[in-house]
């Protein structure tokens, strides 16, 4: 332990920074020691409650954020109030859209979480001189961009039960801990969440899950929580 703060020390990198899970993320990843530290000397940690609004769709925002441990889910709100989740987001990802300061949904702490926020106007200026930083941001939106159409033919196309599946895999792959065969979590969405998410009802979702503890996909414990023995079975039904 003293050797790797030694090693933190030696190379400039922020103590706080080094073993923070976004420190090889799409934002600090791309920043060299010296941005880190500027970025570190403006940046706050703070801990959100399940439920929590962290954006308000249609907000001006001031800062953007990483987050460092749970679940957000993003949100669409229309003019009527009826809302959709339109995307998850894990742990190290980036939470913000650059240069634009209206945010077009919301973003709210579906578990407990915890976030690195830090000020707009400084990471923009750092995007703008930092010529990694910007290939980093594209490379995640066009992820994002392929992640969503990927959800597109999962909405569109596969049936129920591979919908409740593709779901459970996208969460199981950001669960901690994991192991390269199985992995085990509390689920962020309730039902509820989860029908709305997929375009189904509640009860077709209920079904659906435990037609996959019926079958030893999942095993389900006080409700929420979820053991996945064989990932690669759960992907198989995903896909």
């Amino acid at each position: 332990m003293d050797v790797a703060h030694s090693e933190v020390f030696h190379t400039g990198t922020p103590v706080a920074c080094s073993s923070c899970q976004a420190r090889h993320g799409v934002v600090c990843g791309a920043l060299s020691d010296h941005q880190l530290k500027e970025l570190g000397r403006h940046s706050l940690r703070r801990k959100v409650d399940a439920g929590a609004e962290i954006i308000a769709q249609g907000a001006e925002t001031s800062f953007y954020s990483n987050i460092m441990r749970g679940v957000v889910k993003l949100c669409k709100v229309m003019p009527d109030g009826r809302q959709q989740i339109v995307g998850l987001q894990f742990a190290p990802d980036f939470v913000g859209r650059p240069f634009v300061r209206e945010s077009t949904l919301s973003a709210e702490a579906a578990t407990d979480a915890e976030i690195c926020v830090f000020p707009r106007n400084l990471l923009d200026r750092m995007i703008a001189e930092t010529p990694e930083l910007q290939r980093s941001l594209h490379d995640q939106a066009l992820k994002e961009l392929d992640a969503a159409r990927e959800w597109m033919l999962t909405l569109g196309r596969r049936t129920a039960e591979e919908k409740v599946a593709s779901l459970l895999h996208l969460i199981a792959t950001h669960a901690e801990p994991q192991t390269a065969i199985s992995a085990a979590f509390d689920l962020p969405l309730s039902r509820a969440e989860i029908a709305d998410f997929l375009g189904l009802t509640i009860e077709t979702v209920s079904r659906q899950m435990t037609r996959l503890r019926k079958r030893g996909v999942i095993v389900i414990e006080n409700s929420r929580h979820i053991v996945v023995p064989d990932m690669d079975e759960l992907e198989k039904i995903s896909a």
